[in-house]
Parts: C-alpha cells; sequence; structure tokens
C-alpha cells in the first residue's frame, strides 16, 4: 500500500501542512464527521421516549454499566421494534459520553450492531449505522469494528441506505480509514463509486462527508484511481466553480491529491477544470488561490500542452497578482507557474507532448 506522508507547516482548518500538495492521513482535521448529526427519531412513542429519557439520565448518572448489556441483548431480539429501540439507546449512550462507547464494546454490541447493517427495513439499518458511527469515535474500537467485518455493510448500506444512513456511514468508513491499513480494505469493498456517487448527488451535508472520506482514502494510489475510474472530477470541478457551495477548499483539497496521477489530469482537462482553477486565481480567497494554483502547477510541470491551455486561458495576469500579493508559499508557486507558462511553446514540443 503506498500512502503518501503529510508534511507540516501550512495551516488549513486547524492543521498544519507545508505544500498545497496535501494528504492528511487521519484527516480529523478537514471536516466535523464527528458523533452523529441526527436528531432524535420521530416515530418514538411515548414509552420510547420514556426509554430514551431513562438512557441518557443512565448516561449522566452513571448507571450506564446496568443498562449496556440489556440494551446489547434486545440487538438480537426476535423484535425489529425491540431491535430498533436498543439500536437507539445505544447511539444515545455512544453520542457524547466517550468512556460509553469502549463500555458497550466491551458488552458485544458490535457484531449484533453489524449484523443491522444488512436489514431489509432501511430505518434499523440507519440505527445501526449510526450507533456504529458513534462507536467508531473511540479508537480502540476501530480494529474491533474492522475485524468483526463492518466495513462491507457500511458500503452496503452508503449505497441503498437513507439519507441520514449514508451520510453516517461515510462518517464511520472515514473514521476507520484513520486506520492506514483499512484504506485499501475500504477501497477494495466498493466504498470510492458509492462516495463518489454521494459527492454528486448528496446534500450539502453529504456532500461534505464524501469529500471528507475520499479524502482521506484517496492517500493510496489504489484509492486515486478507483475515484478518478469512478468519474469524480466532474463532481470535483462542479463543486469548485459554484463559490456558493462552501464546497471549493474541501475539493480543492481533494483534487490536489488527485492530480498526481496523469488520468488525473487529462480527466480534469476534459472536464473543463482549468478555467475554473483560472477563475478561482482570479477572484477566490486567498487559501483558494493558492490551492488552484499548486494544482495548476502540479498540471503544468510536465506537459507544454497543458501550459499552451493554461496560457490561453489567462492566467499569468491573476498569477502575476498573487505573485506580488499572496503568501511567501503562494508567491513562490505562482512565480514558478509563470515562469514555465512564459517558456516558448514550439509546436514539436508540443506534438511530442500530446
Amino acid at each position: 500500500m503506498e500512502t503518501e506522508k503529510i508534511p507540516t507547516g501550512f495551516t488549513y482548518l486547524g492543521r498544519n501542512f507545508s505544500d498545497l500538495n496535501i494528504n492528511d492521513n487521519s484527516s480529523s482535521a478537514f471536516s466535523d464527521c464527528n458523533s452523529d448529526r441526527s436528531g432524535e427519531f420521530s416515530s418514538a412513542t411515548s414509552e420510547s421516549r420514556r426509554k430514551l429519557w431513562l438512557s441518557c439520565a443512565s448516561a449522566a448518572d452513571d448507571f450506564s454499566d446496568e443498562i449496556i448489556p440489556h440494551l446489547v441483548s434486545e440487538l438480537e431480539s426476535s423484535s425489529v421494534d425491540d431491535q430498533k429501540q436498543a439500536a437507539m439507546e445505544i447511539r444515545l449512550l455512544a453520542k457524547n459520553k466517550p468512556e460509553n462507547r469502549l463500555k458497550i464494546a466491551r458488552a458485544g454490541a458490535i457484531k449484533p450492531l453489524i449484523s443491522l447493517l444488512n436489514s431489509s427495513d432501511l430505518q434499523l439499518q440507519e440505527y445501526g449505522v449510526t450507533a456504529i458511527l458513534n462507536l467508531s469515535l473511540c479508537d480502540e474500537n476501530k480494529d474491533h469494528i474492522t475485524s468483526s467485518g463492518a466495513i462491507k455493510p457500511l458500503v452496503r448500506a452508503l449505497k441503498i441506505g437513507t439519507s441520514t444512513a449514508r451520510e453516517n456511514a461515510a462518517c464511520a468508513l472515514l473514521r476507520l480509514s484513520q486506520v492506514d491499513e483499512n484504506k485499501s480494505l475500504i477501497g477494495r469493498s466498493g466504498a470510492i463509486p458509492a462516495l463518489v456517487d454521494l459527492l454528486e448527488n448528496g446534500g450539502i451535508r453529504a456532500k461534505k462527508d464524501a469529500s471528507t472520506a475520499l479524502y482521506s482514502l484517496c492517500s493510496v494510489k489504489e484509492n486515486k484511481i478507483r475515484a478518478v475510474e469512478a468519474g469524480i472530477m466532474k463532481p470535483l470541478i462542479e463543486l469548485m466553480a459554484d463559490f456558493g457551495s462552501h464546497m471549493v477548499d474541501k475539493s480543492a483539497f481533494v483534487l490536489s491529491l488527485l492530480v498526481s496521477l496523469p488520468e488525473a489530469r487529462s480527466a480534469l482537462v476534459d472536464e473543463e477544470g482549468i478555467p475554473v482553477l483560472v477563475e478561482i486565481v482570479e477572484v477566490g480567497s486567498h487559501r483558494q488561490k493558492e490551492i488552484a494554483a499548486a494544482i495548476l502547477l502540479q498540471l503544468c510541470e510536465d506537459s507544454v500542452v497543458y501550459r499552451t491551455m493554461v496560457a490561453r486561458e489567462g492566467a499569468i495576469p491573476p498569477l502575476v497578482a498573487l505573485s506580488q500579493s499572496g503568501t511567501s508559499r503562494a508567491k513562490r508557486k505562482a512565480e514558478t507557474l509563470i515562469e514555465l507558462l512564459r517558456q516558448p511553446r514550439s509546436g514539436n514540443a508540443a506534438a511530442r507532448d500530446i
């Protein structure tokens, strides 16, 4: 498995990097993809609400040691309603109290929760996914969740689940991918095309979750290839072109991981990514300009053809402005790129580059 190292020095979302070829193996600072963001369960009866209140009180008053084994046994009940109730309460117990996450796992909840992910009842599947997500926030649980066979059922939920199940499955896979050995396993399990679909067709929360998970998984070369083959470039370029999406930075950071691949550079050009990147250098925020310049530099370093396309798109004036007003790193990248773009581009050289 080829995993890229993370340099240090550049600050983005609370994390430091030294360059805009950024690769964050933990992805913890890339998004606020933490415990589930689901509301309370709208279908709860008065008895359910009483139990939910009891579970919250128990968590607060440290009675969870008595309740957890009972809830774990209810996960294997023959009654779907009882299973739902148990999964709901486990989710609540694990949501905000870290010590409960380990207690629940040690009580044997992980395997029966994983079995819920294969349920034909999509609501039960959603509750199981959400509980697994909350348990995965405990580092000590990650290996147990993976070794118990959670990845393929999580990918299944990512493909066919409710909108909440898909979002939370993406977050759970992100958490599991923070163990480097899991990145390739998750990629081989079919997660990448499903995450690309979520990035393209999900709501704004889903897009953020999908981009975060893809950012973590694409630190591995084989997953970069899978992402490009799954058509990731189209939604990335579309999101980068839409400044109102609040996804310009996230999409650009994912793109910065992929653009090291020749096939990614080709797909970027085919999806009209060059005009989008040049526009970002011209009108984006300081951070966005720096990211876009870094991507364009990677695109142009070894290709006369791409240099010609970037120059014809009018990149030199905004790059000159960036070289004068950007950070020291942005200035260096802009200056290097300007020098490349101003090099003579003979017809023979361009022909060889194609």
